[in-house]
């Protein structure tokens, strides 16, 4: 029986790898506007990064990651890449640098879930971060670079939605206030949403169980909530923040039960959402993270980010066409055909032989299937040193010298 690919893992075939290309350039070039600097780092890390980083109450460090030991080193497959970027902005010095230090990432994450529409066990994610500003300006052009980058692969139809955690002090409140009104309901909710009481009850907020959902409406849960009650230093900020988006002409919606699922996030939380993908909607999801390289080990330094899942964006854009061989080169000598082929290659231009030396048939309908168009280097054309040029789909053809082919490239 032949080994396939495991479950909730996906081969990324030439076409479609096409099309991640065209998307990961359109993050470059915006990214590049922004100042943004591309960093990679590795796809193991310490679980321990994971555990004080994302935080023991989240799914993702509870259900969801990949982790295994090696001489005695326990060792975890990145479920999500900002905890990596924040270890290598500490271990690097980075907060010597020039302030803001703005980081860009493209690569494979890995979560176990249950494989779904744009989701996978191995995924991709590109994202930003930002670090060294607490103002809420820098919050506002992060979103505003998430919001151009995808503009930029074709997608408009899109809502952003913000809301501001607070601080911990604010959080805290609102953490307690949540509990009283979710206790007496406790009984009849999901296993997730006990086990978050206990641990992290702002994300029962974001249950996904319909019969939560039902008996949150039933018992006017979310009017009683209304939002998080935000110190003065806080509700600065959060106001500053829909002020530069204003400005900026990002055009947003309140969601005060927007919360994110990772422990790490502190004031400013976003998403920004499509409404092609259904009821899993959200594109890009981010916020503040003002404690987190102090929780790594680092100097205190306020930060800003935001992650999209390649694979929900995949989905959705307009694919563009993978473009065919510039160059078929036809010959009865493959040495010829090699030679040929190779100083197009040079020139910058794509080209393509017949490995076969087939007949110049066969080699013009193979030649019809992947190029644009075919070079012909008859005995004719080569004791002339000339060659033909056939447009494989106009047929129009004309012979010119070699040397007047070349000049044109």
């Amino acid at each position: 029986m032949a080994i396939k690919a495991q479950k909730g893992t996906k081969d990324i075939l030439p076409e479609e790898s096409f099309v991640w290309q065209y998307i990961i350039d359109c993050a470059d070039n915006v990214f590049k506007r922004y100042n943004f600097k591309r960093i990679s780092t590795p796809v193991i890390e310490a679980t321990e990064l994971y555990q004080r980083g994302v935080g023991d109450s989240t799914d993702i460090v509870n259900k969801e990651m990949y982790s295994f030991s090696k001489n005695d080193h326990n060792i975890t497959l990145r479920p999500e890449n900002t905890a990596g970027v924040v270890r290598a902005f500490i271990e690097h010095n980075m907060q010597r640098d020039i302030q803001p230090v703005k980081l860009w990432y493209f690569g494979p994450m890995f979560r176990y879930e249950r494989p779904q529409a744009g989701r996978q066990r191995q995924f991709h994610q590109i994202g930003v971060e930002m670090f060294g500003s607490a103002d809420p300006s820098a919050d506002a052009d992060c979103i505003k670079t998430a919001v151009e980058f995808i503009h930029s692969v074709g997608l408009n139809d899109l809502i952003v939605e913000i809301n501001s955690l607070g601080c911990n002090d604010c959080r805290n409140a609102f953490r307690e206030k949540i509990k009283n009104l979710i206790e007496p309901l406790l009984p009849d909710l999901c296993d997730d949403c006990k086990r978050r009481f206990e641990t992290n009850p702002l994300r029962i907020l974001d249950c996904k169980n319909k019969n939560c959902y039902e008996i949150f409406e039933k018992n006017d849960l979310f009017n009683s909530l209304s939002k998080i009650d935000l110190c003065p230093e806080c509700s600065d900020h959060y106001t500053k923040l829909k002020e530069y988006l204003d400005i900026l002409n990002v055009k947003y919606v309140e969601n005060p039960f927007l919360v994110r699922g990772l422990d790490y996030y502190t004031r400013t939380v976003f998403e920004i959402k499509s409404n092609d993908l259904g009821s899993q909607n959200a594109v890009c999801g981010g916020g503040r993270y003002d404690n987190l390289v102090e929780t790594l080990g680092g100097t205190h330094t306020p930060a800003v980010g935001w992650a999209i899942g390649v694979e929900r964006l995949y989905s959705l854009i307009e694919k563009p066409t993978m473009p065919k061989t510039d160059y078929f080169v036809i010959s009865d000598s493959i040495s010829v055909a090699l030679q040929f082929a190779d100083k197009i290659r040079c020139y910058g231009k794509s080209a393509e032989i017949d490995y076969s030396s087939r007949k110049f048939s066969k080699q013009i309908e193979k030649a019809a299937k992947i190029s644009e168009n075919a070079v012909i280097l008859g005995e004719n054309e080569i004791s002339s040193n000339n060659i033909t040029v056939k447009n494989l789909e106009t047929f129009e053809q004309v012979t010119i010298s070699q040397n007047e082919f070349f000049s044109s490239l």
